[in-house]
């Protein structure tokens, strides 16, 4: 009879799931460039645009314009789209996408869902309170996890080129 070998280690292929080996730093840094930076860029040239004017005798001169809350709900919208609903249900953002890497949960192998997305990116609250040094632990550790990854059980992997 034909013997069955064990699961795969951590940062081997598994094409059984679709999923290539644990995603490295520069990928996952590449992928949160392009989320948090150049997606919110047009939501933060809003907000200056909108921040009232200061004057140095008498203080605030004005009220926030409109621009300043259209920057706010884009700002908000890409995150809602990009980082939880997206990122949920598929595994990929649009950072995620283009760096070749994807979310998933440690346990099942598939995306956390859009909750749980929402949820991920409080917990990185402790990766940035530990002056962002949670935010490298991927560097050192054997599943390549940042804090929030650790609390939440989810883990970045390649997604294999087809």
């Amino acid at each position: 009879p034909p013997q069955y070998g064990a699961a795969p280690a951590y940062g081997q292929p598994n094409a059984q799931d679709g999923v290539g080996p644990l995603a490295m730093w520069p990928a996952r840094a590449l992928g949160w460039l392009i989320d948090y930076v150049a997606l919110y860029i047009p939501g933060y040239i809003l907000l200056v645009l909108g921040v009232p004017r200061t004057d140095s005798v008498t203080g605030v001169v004005g009220t926030f314009g409109v621009t300043y809350f259209i920057g706010l709900i884009y700002i908000l919208g890409v995150a809602v789209y990009n980082r939880w609903y997206r990122g949920g249900t598929t595994g990929q953002t649009i950072g995620r996408g283009v760096a070749g890497i994807k979310l998933i949960s440690e346990k099942t192998g598939q995306p956390i869902g859009p909750g749980m997305a929402f949820v991920r990116d409080i917990a990185h609250i402790a990766d940035t309170a530990i002056c962002y040094v949670g935010w490298l632990f991927p560097l050192w550790d054997s599943k390549r996890q940042t804090l929030a990854d650790k609390i939440l059980g989810t883990v970045v992997v390649t997604v294999p080129k087809s």
